[in-house]
């Protein structure tokens, strides 16, 4: 199924984290954070402002960004879990 968010919305899929930390220790499943870090999946065509005129979107499909821990709405699309989360909740772009 083809989805495309709408207005100033972002289709993200979550990017894993390492199973392991630095020092080489295994984290377990139940310790594990979120990520909060992911891969946009679609953008939206951006908001409108007062005069009507499209707002162009900062991001782009195929970026890995960073976002808040609560930020997005889980979603199902295709028996796959993604979040759907406006582009102000995105905090930056990783290189």
């Amino acid at each position: 199924m083809a989805f495309t968010p709408l207005h100033d919305r972002v289709l993200v899929r979550r990017v894993e984290s390492d199973e392991k930390t630095a020092g080489g220790l295994i984290i377990p499943e139940s310790a594990k954070e979120k990520p909060a870090e992911g891969l946009v999946v679609a953008v939206g065509a951006g908001a409108k402002d007062d005069d009507g005129d499209r707002i162009a979107m900062d991001v782009k499909e195929g970026d890995k960004i960073l976002f808040g821990k609560w930020s997005g709405t889980e979603v199902t699309i295709d028996g796959e879990e993604l979040l759907i989360m406006k582009e102000s909740d995105i905090m930056g772009i990783i290189a």
